[in-house]
């Protein structure tokens, strides 16, 4: 059994339909189930899959599993009664798999599927094909890698329009921010409401705590003058701060070994990625967009990123990164050991100065 799991929008259902399509010659085989279908608002999942292992199926894929009540107990039921049936299931990030009524943490392996980094944007909507770099090979080796990029390889001519519109694989759609306001309204109102049985009034404040996010994110946040001026309750709002990253709207930024849990308070506040920000405001200030940008890359790519007491970001616990545009200096580096600048409007570095773009190159 496999679970991905990952934000709305991200392709989790093209995916699998694209894994059916290339890996299954017999379909007889194969089923593929979206439970928010109607059907299974009176009919039991299992009964399906009852059917379906009488007919000699043996690849179950369902989507959207947080839509079904009762997937927790179902899914171990599959696992447990029907051996020959391998289940691959897709649910939003905000379910916690392992969490529900029946334990699935040692029958289902989990991925997280994230947005398209800058090199699958490069892929999927140019088709330049490039390597991955792993975070050493981009701080100690970057010269070689510029070496073996084509030779009219000019990365910021591709650059700004991934941080507007490339992040979702819906971007190049005329009405893209619209599809993007309908994920985010989705996440909230569908994924989010349903999980966590949120109320109207729940949602609505959910609403208005990332409006006021939206407008300066990132920031340093203040929660007593957040709780004042929205009229929550602090911990309600340190809640809300948590569900929406789950739910891969935000991503908290924490001090190095403050841990992780539902009242701890973020040292700072970002959106989840570059597109989110030209969503939810007109003009996005272009330091916060880098940041933003710079902070998702590392995440998605599986690196603990923290704050920093003398520069923006330290990165497993002993890489110090400062952000910036092309005139940046190194001042905020003296002292420090492993540390580097990272500039945008420049397709190439040397040193400890190194290019903004290539950090969405590690997946």
């Amino acid at each position: 059994m496999i679970a991905i799991t990952g934000a709305r929008g991200v392709g989790k259902t093209t995916f699998l339909l694209q894994h059916i399509k290339k890996t299954h010659e017999n379909l007889s085989q194969v089923l593929y189930v979206s439970l928010d279908n109607l059907h299974f608002y009176e009919n039991p999942l299992i009964e399906l899959v009852d059917e379906f292992h009488d007919y000699g199926g043996r690849f179950l894929y369902l989507d959207e599993v947080h839509k079904y009540s009762r997937w927790s107990s179902t899914l171990k039921n599959i696992y447990d009664n029907y051996p020959e049936i391998k289940v691959v299931f897709t649910s939003s990030s905000i379910l916690d798999i392992y969490q529900g009524d029946s334990d699935l943490s040692r029958r289902a392996i989990k991925y997280a599927m994230p947005g398209l980094s800058f090199r699958e944007y490069l892929s999927m909507r140019h088709q330049i094909e490039l390597p991955s770099f792993s975070l050493d090979d981009i701080l100690f080796r970057q010269e070689q890698l510029g070496l073996n990029l084509p030779k009219d390889f000019l990365p910021l001519s591709y650059f700004k329009s991934y941080l507007i519109d490339g992040y979702f694989p819906f971007g190049k759609e005329p009405d893209f921010l619209q599809k993007l306001m309908n994920v985010i309204n989705n996440v909230i109102e569908s994924d989010l409401g349903k999980i966590e049985n949120l109320s109207q009034n729940k949602i609505e404040q959910v609403k208005r705590v990332l409006a006021v996010i939206a407008e300066s994110a990132p920031f340093k946040p203040n929660i007593s003058s957040l709780s004042n001026k929205l009229k929550i309750n602090r911990d309600i709002i340190l809640t809300i701060l948590f569900q929406l990253e789950r739910g891969r709207i935000l991503n908290l930024l924490r001090a190095p070994n403050s841990g992780i849990s539902v009242l701890q308070k973020p040292n700072k506040i970002y959106l989840e990625n570059t597109n989110l920000m030209f969503a939810l405001k007109n003009q996005p200030e272009l330091g916060n967009i880098r940041e933003t940008y710079f902070y998702n890359q590392l995440y998605n790519a599986g690196l603990k990123a923290n704050t920093s007491e003398q520069t923006d970001f330290l990165i497993e616990e002993k890489y110090s990164f400062e952000i910036g545009g092309r005139n940046k200096k190194k001042s905020q580096l003296k002292g420090l050991e492993n540390a580097f600048v990272v500039k945008d409007d420049i397709n190439f570095g040397a040193g400890n100065i190194i290019p903004l773009w290539m950090f969405g190159m590690m997946y």
